[in-house]
């Protein structure tokens, strides 16, 4: 049985950006796609802190700092919003046996403070 588990987070970034006429997706700094090990294109899901949106798209390579919502997304954020940006795998039972996610915490300007491999206490 495989199972989907919490693969990586960025916990409490900062919305910089909300375009509403870009095609779609979330525009992410470079160096916390690499913190969280996240890929160009990958599935990933949207959790606004401040109005409690969930909503999932997909990612794109962003610039220092980014973290832009795209096209119908920009309509769930406001800018200065915290948000978590959470990404998923299958994994077997025996892959859980040394199961531990990445959670990368960040500042107020997106820039990288802690990265914790551990649900609780971020």
């Amino acid at each position: 049985m495989n199972l989907t588990m919490l693969y990586s987070k960025i916990h409490r970034a900062s919305v910089s950006d909300a375009n509403l006429n870009y095609v779609g997706s979330i525009t992410i700094d470079i160096a916390l796609m690499q913190a969280a090990g996240l890929v160009e294109g990958q599935k990933v899901d949207i959790v606004n802190i401040n109005n409690g949106e969930r909503f999932s798209t997909y990612v794109i390579t962003g610039k220092s700092g980014d973290m832009c919502l795209n096209g119908a997304a920009a309509r769930k954020v406001q800018v200065g919003d915290k948000i978590i940006v959470m990404a998923y795998a299958q994994y077997t039972q025996d892959e859980l046996k040394g199961y531990e996610p990445k959670v990368v915490l960040v500042d107020e300007n997106n820039q990288i403070v802690a990265i914790k491999k551990e649900l609780g206490n971020v």
